[in-house]
């Protein structure tokens, strides 16, 4: 244990609290048992060491990594137990799905100490979520996503703004201080703003390792895949990054990668749930998760931008980033009438010269324009849908 609790040491002086994602204080860290999950790279290794170093004390607390070689000879059970005996109160565990019988030594952990908090991430949400069924009652989990246009600013470039609901930015009340250009640094999120590791050179080079890791060992590992179905996958990911978006069409999908449509289907619903795409669905007695898939996405624009062979349609690149930003804090539908649907209010994505044809006699509709920095009337800035959370 003393080699974990210094190499734990050694990463928390490394730490920088200058700037804590806005999750962190929506979290209530006073759960006996936290779980937070999202799609690999997106911070959320960094947002755990960041509480430590701001709310805990050394002496009480240890953080470790799942697939850490310390875990090849030693139960994750046991440590736990010789840290609470030796006056441990909180046990902070990243990557805890690399650990092979994470659900079933957490949820003894949390039934044999119940003086003891135990708070971990997971770096694909899909095996988080396959976890056991008596865990998940345990767990208060969290899902973190990549940062906001807004955090985007605020990490970059020092520029502080705070968020706007909805109904906040359709009423034009976002103010942009400390910049006469939001139009260029708009421009830099969609290629590389997504991800926090934004500053790091070869950031395409690592965004498709990100990719790469989750196609090749988390999706597989949750859906017992082997390595054919797995290669189909990255082949199904191809076709998606050439197309998006695009109304799926299973069978011919199928056709081109040589997979039966059920099949495509249950990939597509992987990487959904892996972070990697998107698929904006209609509504179903107001059950996003049971409606029929209308569109298919790339889950943000950096991957749009790192995946696609050529440069990506414009048109993608709008819609891409609209419901990317908005689905966090809303349920996000297809609209039968223009681009998407979110409570009453119907939205038609579009260039500056984008018309109002298209929700003529709608109510609730706004036309969210590109390449305009203010909006008036029933216009929005695209930028603006950065600031939601």
């Amino acid at each position: 244990m003393e080699q974990l609790i210094e190499l734990f040491r050694r990463l928390l002086r490394l730490t920088d609290t200058s700037y804590v994602r806005y999750l962190h204080d929506q979290i209530d860290w006073s759960a006996r048992m936290l779980g937070i999950v999202g799609s690999r790279g997106v911070g959320k290794t960094t947002m755990l060491l960041q509480h430590i170093k701001l709310h805990h004390s050394m002496d009480d607390t240890l953080f470790v990594n799942a697939d850490d070689i310390y875990f090849a000879e030693h139960r994750l059970f046991d440590l736990a137990s010789d840290f609470y005996k030796n006056g441990g109160k909180h046990l902070f565990i990243d990557e805890v799905h690399k650990y092979q019988d994470w659900s079933k030594e957490l949820k003894m952990i949390y039934d044999y100490y119940p003086d003891f908090q135990v708070v971990f991430t997971g770096s694909s949400i899909l095996e988080i979520y396959k976890g056991n069924a008596d865990l998940s009652r345990r767990v208060l989990s969290y899902f973190l996503p990549g940062l906001s246009f807004r955090e985007y600013l605020i990490l970059a470039k020092g520029i502080r703004i705070p968020v706007y609901s909805l109904q906040e930015i359709l009423a034009h009340k976002i103010e942009l201080l400390g910049t006469e250009r939001p139009l260029v640094l708009f421009k830099e999120y969609l290629t590389k703003g997504y991800y926090p590791f934004f500053n790091d050179p070869g950031y395409d080079m690592r965004l498709r390792s990100v990719v790469n890791l989750t196609v090749e060992n988390d999706i597989p590992i949750y859906a017992s895949l082997n390595a054919a179905s797995t290669k189909k996958i990255r082949q199904l990911l191809y076709v998606i990054a050439q197309s998006v978006p695009f109304k799926p069409n299973f069978s011919k999908i199928g056709q081109i990668i040589d997979l039966h449509r059920n099949q495509v289907t249950d990939f597509l619903f992987y990487l959904e749930k892996a972070g990697i795409v998107a698929q904006l669905r209609g509504t179903t007695e107001g059950i996003r998760q049971l409606g029929k898939v209308e569109k298919t996405y790339l889950d943000n624009t950096n991957l749009a931008y790192a995946l696609s062979d050529n440069r990506p349609e414009i048109g993608n690149i709008r819609e891409t980033f609209f419901f990317s930003q908005m689905k966090v804090n809303n349920e996000v539908f297809s609209s039968d009438k223009s681009d998407f649907q979110i409570d009453k209010y119907t939205f038609e994505i579009g260039g500056k010269n984008k018309q109002q044809k298209q929700i003529q006699g709608i109510d609730d509709a706004y036309i969210v324009k590109d390449d305009i920095e203010y909006g008036y009337q029933n216009i929005i800035p695209l930028w603006h849908f950065g600031f939601n959370y």
